[in-house]
């Protein structure tokens, strides 16, 4: 039946050891190459937030449709990623399927994360600036940018806990749609399995640290050089940063735990040796009579 139509993706557990392949390859991956692929998914992730923000600012549309359009659309930036080659802290999380299976030391794990989260945020930032000269936070009478200002407060004032948890959620779905676009052969079923996780993760308004980098960077800018922003509350930059630390924690466990820890577990676990036979030195058996 797969072959009469087509379907001729990787297997689960394929899927598993591509993970953990692809994990090493990251993690051995030079220092430089690392931090500018890193910067190309925070830019990456931005470009997708874009898109989020420009379907929030509607006002015509309905709760359910803002935030499903607005899950569809912020889909680019991981397919950006995925496609394009970039590295994402909140993807790259499933290194951790390739340090269990002790093929990379707990020191090139953290590097990575490290360096990657690093380059995320310098992207991230990147972009926020290019977009605030560029004007396009003033469209829609101005809507836009207060819509960036409205995002980054509630972010900002959001419980320890339930940071935490929005998190764990977002990157158990983000990570599930790396998952699956390693499944794919062709770019279209990479697309297809990357829109529906992203798109319930943004819907639901789960966190996700990198794509909270952009919008709060911009939003802080945004509050400094715009009209919009002369109106809203300030918001510090250490503020803005010590709400991100839960979002961070959270994402880690979704990612690492919830999805790359468990798919370990299951089809990754070295299989355990079967006892030996016994020794009929040690067991004589009596001839028979």
């Amino acid at each position: 039946m797969a072959q009469l139509y087509g379907f001729d993706a990787f297997s689960p557990d394929q899927i598993a050891g591509r993970v953990q392949a692809i994990g090493v390859a990251k993690a051995r991956l030079p220092w430089l190459s690392t931090l500018l692929l890193a910067v190309l998914a925070g830019a990456f992730i931005g470009l997708g937030a874009i898109g989020h923000v420009l379907v929030q600012s509607d006002p015509t549309l309905g709760y359910a449709t803002r935030q499903l359009l607005g899950g569809v659309v912020f889909s680019l930036g991981l397919v950006l990623v995925i496609v394009a080659g970039a590295e994402l802290f909140t993807g790259n999380n499933l290194l951790v399927m390739a340090w269990a299976d002790r093929q990379i030391a707990t020191g090139e794990l953290l590097r990575n994360w490290a360096l990657v989260l690093t380059g995320n945020l310098l992207g991230a930032a990147g972009l926020a600036v290019l977009v605030l000269l560029s004007g396009h936070a003033e469209m829609n009478q101005g809507r836009i940018a207060e819509q960036y200002l409205r995002i980054a407060a509630t972010k900002a004032e959001l419980p320890v806990l339930t940071a935490f948890f929005r998190a764990v959620l977002c990157n158990v779905l983000v990570c599930m749609a790396v998952w699956m676009a390693i499944a794919g052969r062709s770019l279209a079923d990479k697309v297809v399995a990357i829109v529906f996780p992203v798109s319930a993760f943004v819907a639901a308004g789960f966190e996700h640290s990198v794509a909270n980098f952009y919008l709060m960077i911009l939003a802080r800018l945004l509050h400094d050089f715009s009209a919009q922003g002369a109106a809203a509350p300030a918001m510090g930059w250490g503020v803005l940063a010590a709400s991100q630390v839960p979002v961070i924690l959270g994402n880690v466990v979704g990612g690492s735990v919830l999805v790359g820890l468990i798919y370990h577990l299951i089809y990754r676990r070295p299989a355990r040796v079967a006892p030996a036979p016994p020794d009929p030195s040690e067991n004589p058996v009596a001839p028979p009579e």
